[in-house]
């Protein structure tokens, strides 16, 4: 290889060092916002989802429509995944659970929350009912109240048997799972499957929350149906408003991670390509010294 090219090669690797060493800085800003977002949140969702299983558990939340087990109907995949790539593999270990969910059963359509969700959805040949992209990272419960009745216009009609989401759950800078979780019908088991999964690693919610507490019993005013169409709804988006902090907290995390891994191959390869510079040239060099020499001892 020519000295010029690997001088080339060196001097575009560096630039693609320092490219990915200032996204790194940058995730890494957005990564400490989004974990504090996400574990602040833990505890109010993990308080909503327990009176959503006792509710659903007592009589009234059993006979209540959205509690009904269908049997007949299409299922609504709600896949939640970032707008951009270079994540490493937060977004395809999603799609990969989206991939067998569709196996299991064609007959879906999805909620796209995501640039890279939506795109799956139409390369899989589903129908999208509603696609939201470049959600902020400042995620409030008013930026899921489209998404949330989205879904619940459509469960309601009654075209689909059951509701679940896919998302990626934050566990660690280094770590994230890749999580189904049903919405509706309402089902206690479930709902104590997602409570035990968003565990805070210290504080008060730290305990075993996959627990259920002891039954209580609601006395609820003006009635159980009234309350239960004005509650349900609402739990149903903080389910949501859960699973895009966690998405989002898993996103930055593996982007700054994927970055710094970036970063230092780049500086393995500039110090690889150095040395390999350095013997050419140094090859270089000995050659016009010896052709020189040859070239004195031959006008002697």
């Amino acid at each position: 290889m020519a000295l010029k090219q690997v001088k080339n090669k060196i001097v575009s690797t560096q630039k693609t060092g320092k490219v990915t060493k200032a996204m790194e800085s940058v995730s890494a800003v957005k990564m400490r916002k989004s974990q504090q977002r996400a574990f602040d949140g833990r505890p109010y969702v993990h308080a909503a989802l327990r009176i959503l299983s006792r509710l659903s558990d007592s009589q009234d939340g059993l006979n209540h429509p959205l509690a009904q087990v269908r049997t007949e109907g299409k299922q609504l995949l709600v896949i939640v995944t970032s707008d951009k790539g270079l994540a490493g593999a937060v977004n395809s270990s999603v799609l990969k659970r989206a991939t067998e969910a569709f196996d299991n059963n064609p007959d879906t359509d999805v909620v796209a929350i995501g640039r890279k969700a939506l795109e799956f959805a139409k390369r899989e040949g589903k129908e999208v009912i509603g696609e939201y992209t470049n959600v902020s990272d400042e995620v409030t419960l008013k930026d899921i109240q489209s998404i949330t009745a989205t879904v619940m216009d459509s469960y309601t009609e009654g075209t689909y048997a059951n509701v679940a989401v896919i998302y990626q759950n934050f566990l660690s800078t280094f770590e994230q799972e890749p999580v189904r979780g049903e919405i509706l019908p309402l089902n206690t088991a479930e709902i104590v499957k997602v409570m035990g999964g968003i565990k805070p690693k210290t504080g008060k919610f730290s305990e075993n929350t996959s627990e259920k507490d002891g039954k209580i019993i609601y006395t609820v005013e003006p009635s159980a149906e009234e309350v239960l169409n004005t509650l349900i709804p609402q739990l149903v988006q903080i389910m949501l408003y859960h699973a895009l902090l966690e998405s989002k907290a898993s996103e930055h995390s593996s982007r700054m991670v994927a970055m710094k891994n970036a970063t230092d191959k780049s500086k393995e390869v500039v110090k690889a390509l150095t040395l390999v510079y350095n013997k050419e040239r140094q090859a270089a060099i000995t050659a016009e010294v010896s052709e020189i020499s040859g070239g004195i001892e031959a006008m002697k």
